[in-house]
This record gives C-alpha cells, structure tokens and sequence, in this order.
C-alpha cells in the first residue's frame, strides 16, 4: 500500500521527523488488512501524527512511549493543545487510533509488551476466574463481574502487594458489601455478596484458609425469587416492535434478524452474538445452539418467519467476511465477531422507535415464555425450549397467565360469589 495516499504533506512531514516515522508504513498496512475505510485510516494516521508531533517536541524517546504516555498527552496535552494545523483533537478516536498504533510498535519489537505490576493481583484473579469456570461452572458474565467486584475489594484492602486473607477485618468486608457513602439495593448487595463468598470458598479450597469468620461477616439480602411478576409484551406489542423496523435504517435487515431471533425463540442477547453459519440446518429447519448459559448443545426448532429474516439478511446485507458468525459487522474491523451489545442495542433502538421507556431485552425472553403458557404449552416443554436446568425458573411464568389463574382463583373474603 501506498501511505502517502492517507495523508497530506503537513501530516506526512510530522511524522517523517519524529521517531514514529520509520513504523507508518506497518501502521497503515495494519489499518488496511483490517479493512478499515480509507477515510478511517486518513483520520488514524493524522491523530498518530498530532501524538508524533507532541512527542517530538517533549523530545521523548521511543522506548519511552505507552499507554501511560499516551495517558497523559490525552489528559493533559489535549485541553490546552495549540499545536498548529492540520490536528486532531477528538480524545476517543485519538485514544482509538493510539492503541493500534501500540500493537504495530509491540508486533515490530519496539516497545515492551505491556506488563501488569499488579503481578500478585493478577495471578489471584486468574486462579479465581480458573475456579469459577472449571468447579463453578458459572456463566463468561458471572465471571466476569465477580472478578471486577474482587479485583475492587482486594485493591483497597492489598493495594497490588501479596494477598494474606487473614488480614482482612470483617468489619470492613461488612461496610464493602454495604456500601460505604451510600445505601445499596437488596440486589446489589446479593450480587456483591455472592462474590466474595465465592471468592471465600476458593480461597478454603486452595489454600486452606479459615474463613467462618469472614462469611459470617457478609450480609444478607431478602430475596424472594418468586415475588415479583416479570415484564412482558402483550402480541399487539410484539407486533408493533417487529413492525418498526423502517428499510431506511442503517443494517435494518441485521436488526431485525436479531430480534426475531429474541421475540421468537427466545435466545438470549449472547447466545444470538454467538450464532454460528454451521449451527443452522437449513433443510430440517433447525438451529443449534452450542454455547450456552447451561453448557450444552441445544438443538430448537428454526421458526419459518425467523429462518427468512435471517435468509434475507445473509443474503443481501452481510459483508463478505471470514468471519463464520450469522451477524457479522458492518464496520472495519469486518473478520471480528459482534458482542452481545450490538445485539441489545438493536433491540433497544426498536423500543425508542415504538416510543417505550423500556429497557431491558430480556423482556422478550419473558414474552415467549409467557406466549406459550397461554397457548396450552406444559410448563415442562417451556423449560426445555428455554433451556432452563431447573422448572423452578420457569415457574415464576405461570403467575403472568392470569386467564388460568382466573380460573382457580378463590372469592376474596367477604365478596359474595
């Protein structure tokens, strides 16, 4: 590739008289392998440029520059910045533009792999990560927010020195699940709770440490499971949802691919990510679902409707990829897969353009369950289809049937029959 069509002749000196010079050349041939536009690869080397010409000028070596350097020219630099033009000053693609440019200098040999100094830290995390997914058997978001509340609670107590749990005071393991400045919710406090007696429990499998003290310190919030009644549409609702997606919208067919994957099936937001060409039997109509909230395989009838949308979009709207994923993006970099995030947000935007408040997806999951209640589904075909481990999960559904309920309802005291 030719560089020099990326940049101007302002850019192009910038960066020729710095020490970032020698590695432009890898820095766009990175940015065009991975297909990024060339409108996206301008404005990168022209941010790399402005960082280069700040470099340059703090007479900075090579050696010198990472992440935290990088850190502080965003922080500090940026607000008061009166390099002369042409420049960049928009923080997020700079900090975006940066970090690309750190992987071509680390892949050349330039810089240092980054390294955590959080050695002690980091190696507990791991350890404990290992423990919930191979004796747990806990969720990759179960995980992961458990390991982000630990990292948290082991950084106030330990900083990144050793970890020595007998240290630990109760009390304040107490006033961290409590909330030091300001009251938490029953949920919150469950969640943050459940962290650390699972963290306790590995740490009395490892290691043999004694941990009654530390348990009985843990707060505990009420929960009743089955209380509360859960959120769902009405068909009239789920039908204007599926309605709302207007042929103008940017990747509309992907959109709507997805949520009918949601209204219809009812997969979750990561489980429709991860959906994979190999996993559709197109001839017996089938969809397989090989990574799961369950870990098993899962085979679910392909519903007509659903098959068709996703049809049309892998035939008309899906960029050419090596990506093997059903929803692949529609920006660069095209060849890495999608998170569950584009997958919420689809849904999301559908409820905005509907003109709802709204705003949790698993509202759709709720809905299936809920339609098929109503249709006459036994409850134990719904867990199945669900892919629920337990019918305790899926019982909570039959409050929503209020029909059937209605029916072996008794009179309120008092009210003649």
């Amino acid at each position: 590739m030719d560089e020099d069509n990326v940049m101007s002749l302002r850019t192009r000196t910038r960066l020729t008289e710095s020490v970032l010079g020698p590695y432009i050349p890898q820095y766009c041939s990175y940015l065009l392998a991975r297909r990024y536009a060339a409108n996206t690869r301008r404005f990168y080397v022209s941010c790399v440029a402005h960082f280069a010409y700040w470099v340059t000028n703090e007479q900075l070596d090579l050696s010198r520059i990472d992440e935290e350097i990088a850190k502080h020219f965003l922080s500090y630099h940026l607000p008061r910045c009166e390099c002369p033009p042409p420049v960049h000053r928009q923080a997020r693609e700079i900090r975006a533009a940066l970090a690309h440019l750190f992987v071509v200098l680390r892949a050349s040999g330039v810089i240092p792999v980054r390294t955590d100094d959080a050695d002690h830290l980091k190696v507990e995390l791991a350890s404990f990560d290992h423990y919930m997914d191979q004796v747990c058997g806990l969720a990759a978001n179960t995980r992961r927010q458990r390991v982000l509340i630990l990292r948290r609670f082991l950084t106030g107590q330990f900083g990144f020195g050793p970890i020595v749990l007998s240290s630990i005071i109760p009390a304040e393991l107490r006033l961290f699940v409590l909330g030091q400045n300001e009251p938490r919710s029953a949920g919150t406090i469950r969640v943050i709770g459940g962290a650390l007696r699972c963290y306790l429990r590995f740490r009395s499998l490892l290691s043999g440490d004694r941990i009654e003290a530390l348990l009985g310190a843990i707060p505990s919030a009420a929960h009743w499971r089955l209380g509360g009644l859960p959120e769902v549409l009405s068909e009239t609702e789920i039908e204007q949802l599926l309605h709302s997606f207007d042929q103008t919208l940017p990747s509309v067919k992907r959109a709507y691919a997805m949520v009918r994957c949601l209204t219809d099936l009812g997969l979750r937001a990561s489980e429709v990510a991860r959906l994979r060409l190999e996993d559709i039997d197109w001839r017996a109509g089938t969809l397989r679902l090989t990574v799961t909230k369950s870990r098993r395989v899962d085979i679910l009838p392909l519903p007509l409707e659903t098959g068709r949308a996703i049809a049309d979009y892998l035939q008309t709207e899906r960029p050419q990829t090596a990506n093997r994923a059903v929803f692949a993006r529609h920006m660069a970099p095209y060849d890495e897969p999608i998170g569950p995030g584009i997958v919420r947000k689809a849904a999301r935007d559908a409820y905005c353009r509907c003109g709802w408040a709204r705003s949790r997806v698993h509202i759709l999951r709720h809905s299936v369950a809920s339609r098929l209640l109503r249709a006459g589904t036994p409850l134990k075909e719904v867990a199945d289809i669900l892919r629920h481990r337990s019918l305790d999960t899926s019982a909570i559904y039959t409050k929503v049937d209020l029909s059937r309920l209605a029916a072996v309802a008794l009179p309120w005291p008092g009210r003649a029959s």
